[in-house]
């Protein structure tokens, strides 16, 4: 471990002994940390608040980029982090320093006094005190799960996104398309404009009520606008006007539908600042980890480039991410005829046989793996599910112990590491050249 990490671990080993991570989705708790504070979620600059089960953080990462290129600061606040807890806190462009971190974490615990409080909670307030004392244009904020009652919800949005929306979490939101959307539409509020990408029918019609109730106009991906590749490029096209723009850097046909929910968002904040010179530069410059990317560095990355295969690195983890993960491999292979293959690690409460059914056309082998904590499935577990979807799946010991098997394969394959964010953490955090900065 470096000693950047040591410092990391220091600096909230005792809020997370005192805060588990429990999950308890409730607005009282937070409210009331919050008054405590003074409020700074009222103090904050425009806020873009995004909320959706697949392709929020990518939609936040374009945001961002897009809105960088413009000159803006930035406050982002995104979760879960993949190496140290700073990548969830953005500052007018800069991570958090662990100094500032852990003075902002001191300060809301004294403000929370020993009363019940969870992690997510007490770090989601050390992020909005971090925005309100610090100077910036616009500040973008990811839902970190629902919407509703989720902590980020006390934030009074300029627009309010909606990445789209499927089945996942199903012990907290529900177990119907309509119950999660319910949830996720509970960001849309008075005053707001609201941009969704394209949905499902059901989730469709709840947020269209919930726009209704609210009192706001929906703009709505596939109705009110559309975003499409078009030979290379990505057209975005409003109502009234067509953008031209450059292809999204992440890899991925579904990128081309996250940059233009970002687009149309940017369209209905409105800032004359964000023209489309700085759309077209933020949309080819976006950086976003663990999405499809590319591992060209590190000691993984130097064995597979030694057999020479290409080594890929994805957070998905729930069966519409597999769709979109698959079609993406789907489209290397069918460049050069290699199979595929996947290390994968799942948390022991996904649905792992629906995340791995959409790589079956692919004819995939599945070398299976388990991570630490998280109540992370064991690698039988997952390699049992990839067998129910029609995979041909082994447990492995561990990630280099399934890459060597992997790297085996003929011809040699495209390998794609995928499943869960917390596997893509452990991965990246060994290899310190790829950390987010």
């Amino acid at each position: 471990m470096t000693d950047h990490l040591r410092v990391h671990d220091a600096a909230l080993a005792r809020l997370q002994a005192l805060h588990p991570k429990l999950i308890d989705l409730s607005l009282d708790r937070m409210l009331r940390l919050c008054a405590a504070l003074g409020d700074p979620q009222d103090r904050l600059p425009p806020v873009i608040h995004v909320a959706g089960t697949n392709g929020k953080g990518s939609t936040v990462a374009y945001l961002r980029a897009m809105a960088e290129a413009a000159g803006l600061r930035v406050h982002v606040f995104t979760s879960p982090h993949l190496v140290r807890f700073a990548e969830r806190i953005r500052l007018a462009g800069t991570l958090i320093t662990d100094d500032h971190l852990a003075d902002v974490l001191a300060r809301v615990e004294t403000a929370n006094a020993g009363l019940p409080i969870t992690f997510f909670e007490i770090t989601t307030a050390a992020a909005l005190v971090a925005f309100a004392e610090t100077p910036a244009d616009l500040c973008i904020v990811e839902v970190g799960l629902g919407g509703v009652l989720d902590a980020t919800n006390v934030v009074t949005p300029a627009v309010s996104v909606i990445a789209p929306v499927d089945i996942d979490h199903r012990e907290f939101l529900g177990d119907t398309i309509e119950q999660i959307a319910v949830e996720k539409a509970g960001i849309i509020k008075p005053g707001a404009p609201a941009v969704s990408a394209r949905q499902h029918e059901a989730a469709e019609d709840v947020i269209d009520t919930a726009a209704a109730l609210a009192g706001v106009d929906l703009t709505l991906m596939g109705r009110d606008f559309d975003a499409w590749n078009e030979r290379g490029r990505l057209l975005v096209q409003t109502q009234d006007r067509l953008l031209d723009l450059p292809a999204p850097s992440l890899p991925g046909d579904h990128q081309f539908a996250n940059a233009g929910l970002a687009v149309a968002a940017l369209l209905a904040l409105a800032d004359p600042r964000i023209d489309e010179a700085a759309m077209s530069a933020g949309i080819a410059g976006t950086v976003w980890p663990a999405r499809f990317q590319r591992l060209t560095a590190g000691p993984l990355a130097g064995k597979a480039s030694a057999a020479g295969a290409d080594l890929w690195l994805d957070g998905g983890h729930n069966p519409h991410a597999g769709q979109a993960v698959a079609r993406a491999l789907g489209d290397l292979a069918a460049r050069d005829g290699r199979p595929v293959a996947l290390i994968s690690g799942l948390l022991a409460n996904k649905d792992a046989t629906g995340f791995f059914s959409p790589f079956a056309s692919l004819k995939a082998q599945v070398f299976t793996v388990t991570f630490e904590g998280h109540a992370a499935a064991s690698a039988a577990q997952t390699a049992a599910a990839a067998e129910l979807a029609g995979l041909r799946a082994h447990a492995c010991d561990s990630v280099e112990d399934a890459l060597a098997k992997a790297l085996a394969l003929t011809p040699t394959p495209h390998v794609l590491i995928c499943g869960s964010l917390y596997l893509a953490g452990e991965v990246l955090a060994m290899s310190p050249e790829t950390w987010p900065t």
